[in-house]
């Protein structure tokens, strides 16, 4: 499970960074998310030790009073709170996206079109 959970992540970072490296806004725009993706997936994988199944997220009569038998609750409200942190930032970005495109007409990074941007000799 643990090579599984590690290859989505590099997937999904390696996805990022080279959409991060596109002139295009909105593929800078997909590609702060898919980072942002990851990182909530890996801070997520942190909750379990070794990533048990069936351990308990809260406490339990009969169990133990200790941490090796329950889940750290602390990643899971981390995730939580940057999931939504991150869908009102990419609401944001597509907000001022629409604006700049309407603005200056294109939606690359630079402003510039590179069709438009080519000395006539």
């Amino acid at each position: 499970m643990e090579i599984v959970l590690a290859i989505a992540i590099g997937i999904l970072t390696g996805s990022g960074v080279w959409l991060l490296l596109r002139p295009r806004t909105f593929q800078v725009i997909m590609g702060l998310s898919l980072l942002s993706y990851a990182v909530n997936l890996f801070m997520f994988s942190m909750g379990r030790i070794g990533l048990a199944v069936d351990k308990e997220p809260v406490l339990a009569n009969g169990v133990p009073q200790d941490l090796h038998h329950y889940a750290d609750p602390m990643p899971q409200a981390l995730v939580l709170t940057a999931i939504v942190i991150g869908f009102a930032m990419t609401a944001l970005f597509l907000v001022v996206l629409l604006a700049l495109r309407g603005m200056s007409g294109t939606d690359h990074v630079d402003g510039v079109d590179a069709r438009n941007s080519q000395e006539m000799p």
